[in-house]
């Protein structure tokens, strides 16, 4: 399969900061998470390593989820749930690296995913780009040194547009 790249192009709304650790990535990912609700869509994006999953990790606690969150890339959905506070959520969390053509994400119901109440998380988006919503939240994660990673996120629509913003008040003041 041909790999789709998702648009990377810079917009007014979006933010660039780098993390100095994994646990600062998490923390990042928690402050995010405390305020995605119901419907919504991230993408990720990154080599592999670039701390994709511990974003999500953070995002998955920033919504009260308390358990082990692993990459899903072999069974290419795991599914948490939310707190008591956030509505008991279902966090859907999937991987789509080894996905070799778009026609394989009607069998698994990745769709069903993003138009759930639930909070769909996507690693590795770019695999089935032409199949993505146009609206979501993009994050990409790229490596600046051993410990080091640049976080860019960019928002596609006005939900997420507000998202970044509210996201931008909360964490920066």
């Amino acid at each position: 399969m041909t790999d789709q790249l998702l648009s990377a192009a810079q917009t007014p709304h979006d933010l660039d900061f780098i993390s100095h650790s994994p646990t600062q990535t998490e923390r990042i990912g928690a402050r995010l998470g405390h305020l995605l609700c119901a419907g919504d869509l991230v993408l990720l994006s990154g080599q592999l390593g670039a701390g994709k999953t511990h974003l999500i990790k953070g995002i998955a606690r920033g919504l009260g989820y308390d358990g082990l969150v692993t990459s899903p890339t072999f069974v290419l959905i795991n599914e948490y749930r939310a707190d008591a506070a956030h509505g008991r959520l279902p966090i859907y969390h999937v991987d789509l690296y080894r996905v070799r053509d778009v026609t394989e994400l009607t069998t698994i119901g990745l769709d069903e995913l993003w138009l759930s109440e639930g909070i769909c998380l996507i690693e590795w988006p770019e695999r089935a780009a032409s199949a993505m919503p146009a609206e979501h939240l993009h994050i990409v994660l790229s490596h600046v040194s051993e410990t080091k990673r640049q976080i860019r996120l960019t928002p596609r629509g006005m939900r997420y547009r507000e998202l970044l913003l509210r996201f931008k008040e909360e964490t920066f003041g």
